[in-house]
């Protein structure tokens, strides 16, 4: 009986320790090499300003084994999201819709980083669906759905992006090129 006790006393103790150290960790996130604060800030449910006011960020930029404040959060990140075909999925709402001249653009040129306004890296996730824009129209962060292109999000900035212009990523010289200039319509969802 006093082995049992003893056992059940370790296992409490060994339970309620580690249970702690979850709860704590789980207010910071260690950045992995090809993290995006982004990327981050949709795992726990946040805002990318949200995290660079909580970390002191003065840019979108950020480093491998750099510590992050995710602040408040108790539980663990959200699920990698797992795209549905039912019929009762939630769409999303239209806020808005804008006629926009529509160029294409690519990660794989001389001197180009890879790396959006948002922190995305395009060179290692070729496959993301971003769109550069003039924040004064759509806002960074913002999801949309683009005429021809589909669903993406406003991850990105350009030097020739101004007004109501967008650039569409894709992933090689060939299909901007076939892209070319169009004039598309561009839902704000919500």
């Amino acid at each position: 009986m006093k082995k049992f006790l003893i056992m059940f006393s370790m296992a409490g103790m060994l339970l309620f320790g580690s249970s702690n150290g979850a709860l704590a960790s789980s207010n910071t996130y260690k950045v992995k090499s090809g993290d995006s604060l982004y990327r981050i800030a949709k795992t726990y449910k946040v805002s990318v300003n949200t995290l660079k006011k909580w970390n002191n960020l003065k840019s979108n930029t950020i480093h491998p084994n750099q510590k992050l404040k995710v602040s408040n959060v108790t539980s663990k990140p959200a699920a990698k999201k797992v795209t549905t075909t039912t019929s009762n999925a939630k769409k999303p709402r239209v806020v808005k819709t804008i006629t926009v001249s529509a160029t294409a653009y690519t990660a794989n040129c001389r001197n180009c980083s890879g790396i959006t306004a948002l922190g995305l890296n395009l060179k290692k996730n070729p496959k993301l669906k971003v769109i550069s824009v003039d924040p004064k129209v759509i806002k960074l962060g913002t999801k949309v759905y683009v005429e021809g292109y589909g669903y993406a999000i406003a991850g990105d900035t350009g030097g020739a992006i101004r007004g109501k212009k967008i650039d569409i990523f894709v992933p090689s010289y060939k299909k901007a090129i076939q892209w070319g200039r169009r004039t598309v319509k561009v839902q704000i969802l919500k």
